[in-house]
């Protein structure tokens, strides 16, 4: 079954799940946001970044750590501490019992009240454990090898990844708030990395770039970040973060003859933007939510049980998730990847593939951050 466009995909939800809220086609709106983000959480996942995944983290702007933005999902330099086999009769696991089996004495830990996996068996992806100076402890569950990995990640990150869907108001032809989303997007992804974008006056960008308090490089924008990329110098890596935009909903946005002012704005301040497709929103919802094969029905039970007039939680969440649902996430992101990304038209840079921007972020991923940062 497909839909031509998310409108009449949101209506559905509208009509089919949300029939019972005062206003069924905003929830409708604020569910098709939470998709967004869990698609872009189980790409990271498929590309087996997620051992370096925090989900929203407080990011500092550089160079001015006064002011912090909270982001979907940050990138981070991890050290695996350990991996560990459990089964139904070891749920809950707490965070606190995860550190106690490590018997973690470490002077300056704060810990936090974290559950891995309740006793309802809903996992918490990129679980926080505890935060140590320049570092913090993230647990993350394997559920298709019912295990779960403790690692240590550096605090500052090498990339992040925001979310960002308008959606329109029956009857109009733009949602009002849309210029402002993509005010904020732009502003933070202007002023968390040490590598900044100068224009210029033919209206290329320009890259600026402080390496040492007398060493200033100045150069076309993107050969200076395929420079930092591919660099193993500690004084260009150590404050440089790629930043990555992820929006959706064609409506808002822009057609693909003329891309609106929106668009615009964050084309040109994000160093990768991605535009999910309604294609890709549609056998999302289709294959997951509507007319699931038995293999991934869990994750249409967790859905529902989570939007239901009679929810207790929500179990469906790119922070909290059903584990069914996660297994089944899992196998369907892994049997369908190709298909997955190419959900995904890449905005900019202009005449850029999702496969050079997977490299980036693995190469990212692999560096030495041991190095940059010291033991951790």
């Amino acid at each position: 079954m497909g839909y031509e466009s998310v409108d009449k995909l949101q209506k559905l939800l509208a009509e089919e799940v949300f029939s019972y809220t005062n206003d069924r086609k905003k929830a409708a709106g604020r569910a098709l946001g939470t998709f967004l983000e869990i698609i872009t959480y189980y790409l990271i996942k498929a590309w087996r970044l997620e051992h370096h995944a925090a989900i929203e983290k407080p990011l500092p702007e550089f160079a001015n750590a006064d002011i912090t933005h909270n982001v979907e999902f940050t990138l981070h330099g991890s050290k695996r501490i350990c991996e560990t086999k459990y089964s139904d009769d070891d749920l809950p696991i707490s965070g606190a019992a995860i550190l106690r089996s490590l018997d973690f004495q470490q002077d300056g830990v704060s810990r936090k009240t974290a559950m891995l996996v309740d006793k309802h068996n809903v996992i918490r992806n990129a679980c926080t454990l505890a935060t140590c100076g320049s570092t913090f402890i993230n647990a993350y569950v394997d559920s298709l090898r019912r295990r779960y990995s403790v690692h240590r990640l550096h605090m500052h990150p090498f990339a992040m990844f925001e979310c960002k869907r308008v959606g329109v108001e029956e009857g109009a032809g733009k949602g009002p708030q849309t210029i402002e989303k993509a005010k904020q997007g732009s502003y933070v992804a202007r002023t968390v990395s040490a590598l900044q974008r100068i224009r210029k006056a033919d209206g290329s960008l320009a890259g600026f770039l402080q390496k040492s308090e007398s060493d200033f490089i100045i150069t076309d924008y993107y050969e200076l970040l395929s420079r930092v990329i591919n660099s193993e110098d500690g004084e260009l890596l150590r404050n440089f973060i790629l930043t990555v935009g992820v929006v959706s909903n064609h409506g808002n946005w822009f057609t693909s003859d003329n891309p609106n002012k929106e668009l615009k704005v964050l084309a040109q301040s994000y160093d990768w933007l991605l535009f999910l497709t309604d294609k890709g929103i549609s056998e999302f919802i289709t294959d997951l939510l509507i007319d699931p094969v038995t293999e991934y029905a869990a994750v249409r039970e967790a859905f529902r049980k989570s939007y239901s007039a009679e929810k207790k939680g929500n179990v469906f969440t790119k922070v909290k998730m059903d584990y069914g649902s996660d297994a089944a996430l899992c196998s369907y992101f892994a049997k369908n990847l190709k298909r997955i990304e190419g959900w995904f038209n890449v905005i900019s840079p202009k005449g850029k593939s999702l496969k050079e921007m997977k490299r980036d972020l693995s190469v990212l991923a692999n560096k030495d951050w041991e190095s940059f940062y010291g033991a951790f």
